[in-house]
């Protein structure tokens, strides 16, 4: 006899959840969706004609409180808040923000800022940001999106938003906490007349293709492994029914790189030097390249270079190339099933050793660990 699980959830969540949930119907699960966004008494009401055997959810004010009310079997997708005998689980939002603030560092930016939305996971991943910088960083907070209305985007940016624009020194990177505000402040910095990116470039997170691939420009973003948080949705399901004993800790996942298209610019720096340079090592990531070959190549004294690298980019030339092949090793690694042998190939390294010793100097774990731990 197959097991009900309610999911109750928005239809954005779920859309990102199904194709790892999915498996686990061959497990004899039938998974019953419910809107997340029923009046809580109909809700609650609801839930409670079902009798489902366990309870799939996000993390929502208030909402959550009232349905562990109901003492099911809950695993809580997108938190990392601790409940008794309940499941959580979250993407790492302090590493989602470091992440953005490593990619505008590696495109030379020396001007920062973040876009947040005053939610729990809008300060965490700020924080992550500010941790992975050492220079001073702009806040401002916009509350007019509602998870009810992700897709949509009707909003017009208001005079406290266009007074914060404007303050800002350009270029400048702007981290936004999740796409839908990286879309809102694309269009925004068109309404007012600001460049995107030659002025203000911009990551979000989340990297959903409906609104990432449907703004103009196309919006940057911090890639999230939904299927490897699908995954551990399903599993923790299962151990719950089987009844054992969840652990109180949260579980959190590692984000994956973040995928560069149009609104953030690869090349803040002024210098053009400086600029052909990074312009090189990121057309050449996954060639077996030397420093030396890029100078003889580009004409370049290597001294002269290596003496601007470490003014601005706090690094030599080797250890920004490095940073850039690792960067891509991240999103091979949560995105693809690649042996870690093949994608230190298409990361530019001799081989699958080479990799290891060079990953694990950037990141503080091997290659594999980094997979396990997203998937």
């Amino acid at each position: 006899m197959s097991q009900q699980i309610a999911i109750v959830m928005t239809e954005v969540f779920l859309r990102r959840l199904t194709p790892a949930l999915m498996p686990f119907v061959r497990r004899q699960q039938d998974f019953r969706i419910v809107s997340i966004h029923r009046p809580i008494d109909e809700l609650l009401d609801l839930l409670r004609d079902l009798e489902p055997d366990g309870l799939i959810t996000e993390w929502l004010p208030e909402v959550t409180e009232a349905l562990l009310k109901l003492q099911l079997p809950t695993v809580i997708a997108d938190t990392d808040f601790s409940y008794p005998s309940v499941v959580s689980i979250d993407v790492d939002d302090w590493a989602v923000g470091a992440a953005a603030a490593e990619a505008f560092q590696r495109a030379g930016y020396r001007s920062f800022a973040c876009l947040g939305n005053g939610t729990p996971y809008s300060g965490q991943r700020i924080d992550g940001f500010l941790q992975a910088v050492d220079s001073a960083v702009s806040v401002h907070t916009e509350t007019v999106f509602e998870n009810e209305r992700y897709s949509e985007h009707f909003v017009a940016p208001k005079p406290k938003l266009r007074k914060w624009l404007e303050s800002l020194p350009k270029p400048v990177g702007i981290f936004a906490v999740h796409d839908p505000l990286g879309r809102f402040l694309c269009s925004a910095c068109q309404q007012l007349g600001i460049s995107v990116p030659e002025q203000v470039a911009v990551i979000g997170a989340n990297n959903d293709e409906l609104v990432c691939g449907l703004s103009y420009p196309m919006l940057s973003s911090v890639s999230i492994p939904w299927h490897a948080i699908g995954a551990l949705v399903g599993e923790s399901m299962q151990k719950l029914l089987a009844q054992q004993k969840p652990s109180q800790a949260p579980i959190l996942v590692s984000p994956g790189g973040v995928v560069m298209r149009h609104s953030a610019n690869h090349l803040a720096v002024d210098d053009p030097q400086l600029r052909r340079a990074m312009s090189y090592l990121s057309e050449r990531v996954q060639d077996s390249i030397s420093i030396g070959q890029m100078c003889d190549d580009l004409r370049l004294a290597r001294r002269s270079l290596e003496r601007k690298f470490k003014e601005f980019y706090r690094c030599t030339p080797w250890e920004m190339l490095c940073r850039m092949r690792i960067a891509r090793a991240k999103q091979l690694l949560v995105q693809t099933n690649h042996p870690i042998s093949m994608i230190s190939g298409l990361c530019g390294f001799n081989d699958a050793e080479q990799m290891a010793v060079v990953f694990k100097r950037v990141t503080g774990e091997a290659p594999s660990s980094f997979r396990k731990s997203c998937s």
